[in-house]
């Protein structure tokens, strides 16, 4: 397990080609995603999709906001879309989003994980399913353990499992239930997994 990152480091370990990046967040997410992603280049090409809890009784304002903080198209995504590359994707308040194995968005409104829907461990566990070894997940802060198992799956598939370094997150309890399940390949501060970010997307298209 890293506890840093730097491209320009000659002892970090080489990383794999991914085609997609899930992130998962809860307390404290919108800060944490948005010091993550700001980094990113305009013309940024791999898709990023993300579940980040929130209340189920209003419309989620996710897009509009980072849509005009960000250098990248952002939007809610859609029961049966195509998965675009350069796109970051917000998960829809009340339903859990599934990546299905022709790289489409699926909803459902089965039952609640750890009292949250949509779910990161659904988004997570989809998605492995799908994009096998060529998937990075990301656990940021969050209040649950919500996302723990997900983070393992995509681990199990031999893809990039990353997490939020606990004693750095708002709310610790989602990045502590990973590492008490997994040890992933990176144990970061925000500003490494933007880093991160920046190189799986060099090496990969």
């Amino acid at each position: 397990m890293r506890t840093s990152f730097s491209a320009a480091d000659p002892g970090m370990p080489a990383l794999p080609k991914v085609d997609a990046v899930v992130v998962g967040a809860s307390a404290g997410g919108v800060e944490a995603l948005l010091r993550v992603f700001r980094p990113l280049r305009r013309g940024f090409r791999l898709p990023i999709i993300v579940v980040l809890h929130l209340p189920d009784e209003r419309r989620s304002l996710l897009a509009e906001v980072f849509g005009s903080q960000l250098n990248m198209p952002v939007k809610e995504a859609d029961d049966k879309e195509p998965i675009v590359p350069g796109t970051l994707y917000f998960a829809a308040p009340g339903y859990h989003l599934s990546v299905e194995r022709d790289l489409t968005f699926s909803f459902s409104q089965e039952e609640r994980v750890y009292h949250s829907r949509p779910s990161v461990d659904i988004l997570f566990e989809s998605a492995a399913d799908a994009y096998e070894n060529r998937l990075a997940g990301v656990l940021l802060t969050g209040a649950n353990n919500d996302g723990a198992k997900g983070i393992a799956r995509i681990a199990e598939y031999g893809g990039l499992s990353v997490v939020q370094d606990p004693a750095q997150a708002l709310a610790r309890a989602m990045p502590d239930a990973a590492l008490a399940l997994h040890t992933p390949d990176f144990l970061l501060s925000l500003a490494d997994i933007g880093l991160l970010l920046i190189e799986l997307e060099r090496i990969a298209c």
